[in-house]
This record gives C-alpha cells, structure tokens and sequence, in this order.
C-alpha cells in the first residue's frame, strides 16, 4: 500500500527557485537538499517505529549530533533529563520536541506520536549547509541551513511540531501521499504546527501570527516564513524566492503533476479554512477547532485517498458531537468560505 513518503518541510518547488534564481554556492546547496529530497520521496515507509516508553504520557527525548554527514542518527549528545551541552540547535530540538509531546498528552490524552509512547529521537547539524528537516518515520532530521536563505531548522517550533505531527497523521490516517489527501496531509501538520506553537505562548485564535516556519527565513529575504495560514499566497515575496504560490480558494486549486500534484500548494485551502472556523469560534484554537481536526483524523471512516469536502464534512460531525451546534456551523461555514462545500 503506497502510504506517504519522507516529509520535509522545504517543498521542491522552493528548492527548484532558488536553482534557477540563487548565487552558485546556493544554487549547489539547493540542488543537493532536492537530490536528496527525491531519495527521500522515492523511499516510502509505513507507520513509526522506535522504542517505547513504559509509562503513559512519560517524555523521553534522544537527540543526536549527525556532524554535517547524511548517516543517520550521529552520535548521541542529549538523552531525557541531561542537562544542555551548550549546542542552541541541541537544545532546541530537546525543547521543542517536549513541547510537542506535552501539547498532544496534555491537550488530546495522545500518547505520543503513535498514542503507545513512541520515544522522540532527533538529530541535528544533518549534511552540509542542508536546507531542510524531515520526518522519515523514526525520528526527526535537522539541517543547518546556509545561513543565507534559510536559518538553522530547530529554529521554528511550528516547523518541529509539523513535521511530528506527519507521525500521527501516518499512525492514525495514513492519507495518500497525492492531490487532495496529500494536501491534507500537509495540511494536517501546518494545523498541529500551528496549535502547538499558540499552546506554546498560550495564545488565542486571534492573537496568533498564524505564520509556518516563522524566524526560518533568513535576514535579507523579504518574508515572514514558509506558509501562512490566514492568508495562503502572502508568505513572502522575494526575488530569490519568488511570491508564495499558495492558493486559498478552490478556485485557484493547482493542477500539477510537480509536488506529489501539489500537496504543498493546495494545502492552503485546508489551512485558510481551519484558520476561519477557529478565529469564528474564538478562543483558544485547539480547543474546539483542534478537536474537531484531531478527531477526524483519528476516524476509522476517513479513508487514505479522501478529498477536501470528505474530510469537511466529518469536521463538521466531529464539531458537532464534541463541541455542539455553533462550532459544527462556524467549521462549516469555512469550509464553504474557501469553496469547497
């Protein structure tokens, strides 16, 4: 069963600007981090597994050091509760990776990204000048960036928790990797990137920058960060980058065969709605918002190849059946706001 490929978050048409637009020390950083994200994408795998921890809702965290070589993890450098060794990409990803884990034991009773106490391994400084992180199943993967374009990947909380969060969309759904269910699958991780980052700073729906990959895009590249999810297609606009392609309404929906059919592209309409049915509602987004989004995921029902308006509308049963009425008609209503209900 084809099910989804390694994550990153860099998506190749990105890599691909700055190959024909960059300097020829990034034109070569770039080309290696989108060889390298083809590998990755031509190895599929199924759902995580590393080693488990013995009591429920238990942190253990295992952060490497890769050395700026591509052989996964590298030497260890932090296990669970050792203090720091005065690495900031180190400490970092050790934060950022508990923060996440207690955003989904605290807020959605999981335990872990697999919800059976999957230990959560990291390794930082991966390859040289890498313009990328990623999931590939087992842990997370840091690069540096170049320091030019991108800054260092532990950079961004929501970058962290987005790519964790591929580890429970696969444990739970394992939506296929392609157009719509690909879309929502990215999708999926902006929406728990986001909530993990306002759990965070303990923000509301109204307060948040709603901003993926903010701090990310380095000094000098006119940006805020990667997507936005309040307004697809205004991330940046830069003339290495290019202006952000997202678009938000169904009637803009890319058809492409680049990007898996343009999972990266079209997961701004999923974003754009889950950002106005939790604004409408108001308060903290993952509240009733979040549950209503989590609880599809988890649902038996949504199968592997669903669309946006079968993945809508069970956010709208979800809605209802937790959070009431008003919540199910403020989700439905943005799902109609961005056409596609």
């Amino acid at each position: 069963m084809k099910t989804r490929p390694n994550s990153c978050v860099i998506p190749p048409y990105i890599l691909r600007r700055i190959i024909d637009h960059g300097s020829e020390v990034q034109q070569r950083c770039a080309q290696q981090t989108l060889t390298h994200v083809q590998t990755l994408m031509a190895h599929r795998h199924g759902k995580p597994s590393a080693p488990l921890v013995t009591s429920p809702g238990e942190l253990v965290r295992d952060i490497y050091d890769a050395q700026q070589k591509e052989s996964l993890p590298g030497k260890q450098v932090r296990y669970e509760g050792q203090p720091s060794n005065g690495d900031v990409a180190v400490d970092e990803a050790y934060d950022y990776l508990g923060v996440t884990h207690d955003f989904f034991w605290q807020v959605l009773q999981r335990n872990s990204l697999d919800n059976k106490g999957m230990v959560l391994s990291g390794s930082v400084h991966y390859g040289q000048q890498y313009q990328n992180a990623f999931w590939n199943g087992q842990q997370m993967v840091f690069g540096d960036g170049d320091g030019e374009i991108f800054n260092r990947f532990t950079i961004a909380i929501d970058v962290v928790a987005h790519e964790l969060s591929h580890g429970v969309t696969e444990t739970e759904a394992a939506l296929i990797y392609f157009e719509q269910s690909g879309a929502l699958n990215e999708s999926l991780s902006d929406v728990f990137g986001s909530l993990v980052k306002q759990y965070h700073k303990q923000q509301t729906a109204d307060q948040a920058d709603w901003i993926i990959g903010e701090g990310l895009l380095a000094k000098g590249i006119n940006g805020r960060g990667l997507r936005s999810m309040s307004h697809p297609g205004t991330a940046y606009d830069d003339p290495l980058l290019g202006k952000d392609p997202q678009p938000a309404h169904m009637k803009d929906f890319v058809k492409t065969r680049e990007d898996n059919g343009g999972v990266h592209l079209n997961s701004g309409i999923p974003n754009r709605a889950f950002y106005l049915a939790a604004t409408a509602i108001g308060g903290y987004a993952w509240e009733k918002a979040g549950y209503a989004w989590y609880d599809t995921v988890c649902d038996k029902a949504l199968a592997q190849n669903a669309d946006f308006a079968t993945f809508a509308k069970l956010t709208i049963q979800h809605g209802e059946k937790r959070s009431g009425q008003q919540v199910a008609d403020a989700i439905e209503k943005a799902w109609k706001e961005v056409g596609v209900l």
